[in-house]
């Protein structure tokens, strides 16, 4: 059973009360029930938790960890910052969605500004399948059509992807590249665009559906972590004074 943490920052709900009708328990308790229909095994955690919820134990207990923020960004520590870096590379998987693409550690991850053009104005979004074969669409079909979503608009300052899997089509004319793989060490990612707080788009079936299949894409794999540093020779080395060492 993958082993799922689920993680918000969770401020907008409590202050917000637009954000609180659409996700009265919040938006991390939201993705979790619809996790919980499948194989996985879920637990949340939030911004304002001792350590943010993210300790050694947890992180440790941890296959894939869910990634929203918006607000707070700069509140978390770059201590924790660090120890989920560290977690990456060595193999947990790592699901970003939305504007959790300003998060610390998508952009440490990414070595970039991870900036974007956006708009809120209840538009309608189509979001287009641009790798059919790939495992994170499977049972989505040509696009997902969503009737509100936040506009996001390129030019996205992210490195190029090592898989796209969805465009975004905007009335206003802007296009985003709203789903995006990338692979750091043992660690896979996968940015997903959906989630503005004040629309319900983690009630729609095929975004749901997504996030699902991005988790099991990003699940770690039994590969082995490499060492690095100073290395022993695995061959008998002749030195310059013909001894071996």
């Amino acid at each position: 059973m993958i082993q799922v943490t689920v993680w918000n920052e969770f401020r907008h709900e409590k202050t917000d009360e637009a954000v609180k009708k659409v996700y009265p328990e919040g938006i991390h308790q939201q993705i979790a029930q619809f996790l919980k229909e499948d194989d996985f095994s879920v637990r949340t955690a939030t911004l304002d938790e001792p350590e943010h919820g993210l300790t050694e134990e947890v992180l440790a207990n941890t296959d894939v960890l869910i990634w929203w923020g918006h607000v707070a960004h700069q509140e978390v520590s770059d201590e924790i910052v660090q120890r989920v870096h560290q977690c990456v590379l060595e193999g947990m998987g790592l699901v970003v969605l939305h504007s959790g693409h300003m998060s610390k550690i998508f952009m440490k991850l990414m070595g970039t500004s991870c900036d974007l053009k956006w708009r809120e104005a209840q538009e309608h979004c189509r979001i287009w399948t641009v790798a059919p074969s790939h495992p994170i669409v499977e049972g989505i079909g040509e696009y997902i059509e969503l009737e509100q979503e936040e506009m996001y608009g390129e030019h996205f300052d992210i490195p190029t992807p090592d898989d796209l899997i969805f465009i975004s089509w905007y009335p206003g004319g802007e296009v985003f590249r709203s789903g995006c793989t990338y692979h750091r060490g043992n660690g896979k990612i996968f940015y997903f665009q959906p989630g503005h707080e004040t629309y319900p788009s983690y009630y729609n079936k095929e975004v749901q559906k997504v996030i699902k299949n991005g988790v099991r894409w990003c699940r770690p794999t039994q590969n082995a972590y490499p060492n690095y540093g100073h290395h022993e020779p695995l061959e008998s080395i002749t030195n310059k004074k013909g001894t071996e060492q």
